[in-house]
């Protein structure tokens, strides 16, 4: 399959979803404002989301979808072997997932308490209403992890539309709650928000088992068999867990340390700039590593070593084409777009300069968050998931040096900046390992667009910044004319990037007709 049209496919409706995720962010900053109830909310919504990157598009689907691909092309049974493997996994996955909701409701003060540090001075009854939401959200874990099963099944059969629509139905779920059951009373919308998010887990799992079903593969529930494969798959998870979710990972830390150290509003500044760094990480890094894991597993596994390599180097050919101009672009408009976004309603100025500060602080290691997703699968496909983990956790133990030394100096830039330098350490093992092991080598077409891409984002950076004062009285202003003035400073940006993309020869009009034809594999 074509790397940038199967993009294009689940990028486009990634981006529809993270749109949307903005829409209900700056929804949530009008009727909620930055406090003790918004951050109460964003702490319980914390370990559902964390779960979601961990579990449903990092670990299930790194062990799983390489599992089922094998089961399907060696055991001579086709797509009824690797069903099979599938029914068995799930006989496996349900009492566990239940056994391990129950208790985690029964742990939901000190899961709470370990996710904010305790908030810092607050009431007893304040923590006891950040209990209660947790107890809300936390139904939404056992639900999406089911979504990543059936989700993980539909990838290997190349439908990644489906999967990919499927995150669209959570924050079309929360913004309907935002217009719907708002109160004047943030603690009440709060707490409506966290039914939500289990109501859309609900509804996501209907969709994907739905699609499943128009796809005619119905998964038979049957009493657990701890078979070979499920207890190799249940091996994987772990590792790969902790490989795919050193970011999530390091922003709870940054989380738990801002709500601790950091005055009321600083989790929300960090939720909403990190947020907005979601954009390009959802449509770049998610996209693509929902891709490259299936495409390289299948690769390796008909013993198409060199194609496996092509893939992976046009996977970061187009990683680095998206990410380089959006790092650039949020680090130099971060003011502009954070008004936009967030400044009306209970949402301040001086919020907006503080959600600025701590994006641009993010946006440091944007290539990094994107470049995990590019080369992990490269170990997920070799079915190593103790590399990645192993790397991980030391990125995870200079995040929390990082936070130590940055949080009291930089406040609210603190936990983004360690959280973007941990990253970014992490990748550069990832990369240096998998060249040594000779898994990957970045080919001549690579090596002459890497730098030609970076100066061409350098050159946009130095035409927006001038355009930052002239844009930001019309941020703030009625809808029509702040959506207007953003809508045209990004379309600059673009324009700028796609000249000096040309200008410096980092792509031609005919490199991009090429991109997007189906093409043969190298062999």
């Amino acid at each position: 399959m074509n790397l940038a049209r199967a993009l294009g496919s689940v990028g486009g409706l990634t981006l529809a979803s993270r749109v949307l995720g903005l829409v209900r962010d700056s929804l949530f900053a009008r009727f909620v404002g930055a406090g003790f109830a918004s951050d109460a909310f964003l702490i319980a919504f914390r370990l559902p989301n964390m779960f979601r990157a961990l579990f449903a598009e990092g670990a299930f689907s790194a062990a799983f979808i390489p599992m089922f691909n094998k089961r399907v092309a060696e055991e001579g049974g086709g797509l009824k072997a690797g069903l099979a493997f599938a029914e068995d996994a799930l006989s496996v996955l349900l009492p566990v997932l239940i056994a391990m909701l129950l208790l985690l409701e029964l742990a939901a003060w000190p899961v709470t308490f370990l996710l904010s540090g305790g908030f810092g001075d607050v009431s007893p009854a304040q923590f006891d209403y950040a209990v209660g939401l947790s107890r809300l959200t936390l139904p939404y874990l056992l639900l999406i992890s089911l979504v990543s099963l059936f989700g993980g099944i539909l990838n290997s059969l190349q439908k990644f539309w489906v999967n990919a629509a499927a995150p669209i139905l959570l924050n079309a779920t929360l913004i309907a709650a935002l217009l719907l059951f708002h109160s004047d009373l943030p603690l009440i919308t709060t707490r409506n928000q966290a039914i939500a998010v289990t109501v859309s887990g609900a509804l996501q799992l209907a969709w994907l088992v739905w699609a499943c079903a128009r796809a005619k593969v119905v998964l038979k529930l049957k009493r657990p068999r701890w078979t070979a494969d499920v207890k190799r798959l249940l091996a994987l998870i772990g590792p790969a867990a902790a490989g795919a979710g050193a970011v999530q990972i390091n922003l709870v830390i940054s989380t738990a340390l801002a709500a601790r150290l950091l005055p009321a509003g600083s989790v929300t500044y960090i939720y909403l700039a990190d947020r907005l760094n979601q954009l390009p990480l959802g449509l770049v890094g998610i996209g693509l590593g929902t891709v490259l894991l299936p495409t390289i597993s299948r690769q390796l596994g008909g013993g198409e070593e060199a194609a496996a390599m092509d893939t992976q180097n046009r996977g970061l050919e187009l990683a680095l084409f998206f990410t380089l101009p959006a790092t650039v672009a949020l680090i130099v408009c971060g003011l502009p777009i954070a008004a936009t976004l967030y400044q009306h309603g209970k949402f301040t100025p001086a919020d907006t300069v503080a959600t600025a500060q701590a994006l641009a602080a993010f946006s440091v290691g944007l290539p990094s968050y994107i470049l995990v997703k590019v080369l992990t699968p490269g170990f997920y496909a070799r079915h190593d998931t103790k590399t990645p983990v192993k790397f991980a956790t030391w990125a995870i133990g200079l995040n929390i040096v990082f936070n130590l030394a940055l949080i009291i100096p930089l406040k609210h830039m603190g936990p983004p900046l360690a959280t973007a330098l941990s990253s970014s350490a992490n990748v550069a093992l990832l990369y240096w390992t998998l060249r040594r092991r000779g898994h990957f080598e970045p080919d001549i077409q690579l090596q002459r667009r890497a730098w030609r891409l970076a100066v061409a984002a350098l050159i946009m950076g130095a035409a927006l910044w001038p355009l930052n004062a002239l844009f930001l009285p019309y941020t703030t202003g009625p809808s029509l004319t702040r959506w207007g003035a953003m809508a045209l400073l990004v379309a600059l940006g673009g324009l700028v990037y796609a000249v000096a993309c040309f200008v410096t020869r980092a792509y031609l009009p005919s490199d991009l007709k090429a991109a997007l034809r189906p093409r043969r594999a190298k062999s």
